[in-house]
């Protein structure tokens, strides 16, 4: 792992290095306020990559360990960040303390002992069931399916989908697991990078302005083949062929939207632009892992199903 792992962190560090270099001359050039505007959202999203990066290639180097407690406490943050801006009763906060303190540190210590008959069901079958159950202690009926609802959409999303990706740490593929939590991300966050990117560059005609007006068709066609042919050329990271890696990788990307866009129309119903603000340019922790709830469950399980022994 170690050789691969270090050619791909040295790419991804200078394309970021020629990202911050474009975005320091664009700045310099920059005089209309609509393109200073632009440009500035684009340099904060480039210090927030350097970071984040640094953050998950840390995490890598430190061992699986590290990676599990790193994604267990974004699924917290993000589980916050779910409830922070959805409605909730008084009926529901033993169900919430449940889900934060009780249901998401068993899900990941699951993961972390790779026990995974139990990781796989425990919360789409146990917190399912018994979440509700326990919110009918409070006697609070008011909205209760809707209430109900929201705390299992709120776990499923944020903490038992963004868990299958540090889940690729305990498949024997014949290659480093951790490369294939590399291969994943890598993608997805590239397919958004890309259809950022195109957007800006040749964006004209927009997706879907009620759920979510910045995205375009030039931008996701653009962005989506863009990332599909990045995947495809990592196929050395996996187990896949190269034919299997552009198959493997347009499910990535295609989930990967559908991740993005669902959470779009859920902060559109709750009347918000972003699930927060603690990553600068980007908006909060939900914002940046969006397209992994989707992706990741998927990736993990055809990984499962097909490659491991």
């Amino acid at each position: 792992m170690t050789s691969l792992f270090s050619i791909v962190l040295a790419a991804i560090l200078g394309l970021l290095a020629v990202a911050s270099a474009i975005g320091f001359i664009l700045q310099r050039r920059a005089t209309e306020p609509g393109s200073v505007a632009t440009v500035h959202n684009l340099n904060a999203r480039i210090r927030s990559w350097w970071i984040m990066v640094a953050v998950f290639g840390g995490a890598l180097l430190l061992g699986d360990t590290a990676t599990i407690i790193l994604f267990a406490f974004l699924s917290f943050m993000a589980l916050r960040e779910f409830w922070t801006l959805t409605p909730s009763r008084r009926g529901d906060h033993l169900a919430l303390f449940l889900s934060f303190f009780v249901v998401l540190p068993l899900h990941y210590l699951l993961l972390g002992t790779a026990w995974y008959g139990l990781f796989s069901i425990f919360i789409p079958v146990y917190a399912f069931l018994i979440l509700p159950a326990v919110a009918t202690l409070t006697g609070d009926v008011n909205e209760f399916l809707a209430r109900t609802a929201r705390v299992q959409w709120g776990l499923m999303l944020t903490v038992y989908s963004i868990s299958h990706a540090p889940a690729l740490l305990m498949l024997q593929t014949g290659t480093p697991s951790a490369l294939l939590l590399v291969y994943l991300v890598i993608v997805v966050q590239l397919s958004d990078v890309f259809q950022y990117v195109w957007g800006k560059l040749l964006g004209k005609h927009r997706f879907s302005p009620n759920i979510s007006p910045s995205k375009t068709l030039e931008g996701l066609f653009g962005g989506g083949a863009s990332a599909i042919l990045v995947g495809t050329l990592l196929y050395r990271l996996t187990p896949f062929s190269p034919l299997q890696a552009a198959a493997i990788s347009t499910v990535i990307v295609v989930a990967g939207f559908f991740g993005g866009f669902v959470l779009s129309a859920i902060k559109r119903d709750l009347n918000a632009k972003d699930w927060g603000y603690v990553i600068e340019g980007h908006g909060g922790v939900l914002d940046r892992l969006d397209s992994i709830t989707f992706a990741a469950p998927l990736f993990f399980h055809i990984v499962r199903y097909w490659f491991t022994a």
